[in-house]
């Protein structure tokens, strides 16, 4: 059972899109490595074809839990306030919106790609701001699984639960980071992708490293490499 897309394989889902949005939604999501929700968000002015970038917009929402009582901030563990020390029935939320933006470059080819789609026409206004794409996010699961089906693809399994997935946005952009260490896994090269992926945490990043089996195999392989086919040192 496959654990991760190889790159042949994203080329494949590529070719089998039936029209071009399609098939930019694919190559966008691997080339850029980004998540769904940044790709669907994108509009015609986050691409500077000057100087080859796109803006990554990403907005991500936390919520905080209080107690009704002190305002104390409370965990989803906590059956008393930890400070007043009343028994928590009903507790106050806060929403907090945390908005990032970072700038990644992009090759060449995709962006021609973006400029035959906007002379096109493909993008659609919505909110006065002209969205690359104009789906929803369920549409564009649709569209990435159908590829996958129509290229004849296995299903995906997850290494840390067992379970087996279609084809998804996601595993697009598991394929980029699994490549990008495949072809350089030094400490400066994985911390680039950690900026490049948007991550907050480098250990998050790094489990893409275990994810291509590369690390484990040379750590394997190090282990014999001064010892006889007999076993003595």
């Amino acid at each position: 059972m496959k654990v991760y897309l190889e790159p042949d394989e994203v080329k494949l889902m590529e070719y089998k899109t039936t029209n071009l949005r399609d098939r930019l939604l694919v190559r966008l999501l691997f080339r850029l490595g980004c998540r769904v929700s940044e790709a669907l968000a994108l509009t015609t002015d986050d691409i500077d074809f000057a100087h080859g970038t796109v803006s990554i917009q990403h907005l991500k929402s936390r919520v905080k839990l209080m107690c009704p009582g002190c305002g104390a901030r409370l965990g989803l563990e906590h059956l008393f306030c930890p400070k007043c020390g009343i028994k928590i029935g009903k507790v106050l939320t806060q929403q907090r919106e945390h908005r990032r933006q970072r700038v990644l470059p992009l090759d060449s080819g995709t962006l021609n790609m973006i400029r035959e789609y906007i002379h096109r026409g493909g993008p659609v206004i919505s909110d006065g701001r002209k969205l690359i794409f104009g789906i929803n996010r369920h549409r564009s699961w649709q569209v990435i699984r159908d590829c996958a089906e129509k290229a004849g693809l296995p299903k995906l399994v997850n290494l840390e639960t067992g379970r087996i997935h279609n084809v998804s946005p996601h595993r697009l952009r598991d394929a980029f980071s699994v490549m990008a260490v495949q072809r350089n896994d030094s400490t400066d090269s994985v911390r680039m992708l950690q900026q490049h992926l948007g991550h907050q945490s480098i250990s998050t990043t790094m489990r893409y490293r275990k994810v291509s089996g590369k690390e484990h195999c040379d750590w394997y392989q190090r282990l014999w490499q001064n010892v006889s086919p007999g076993g003595a040192q």
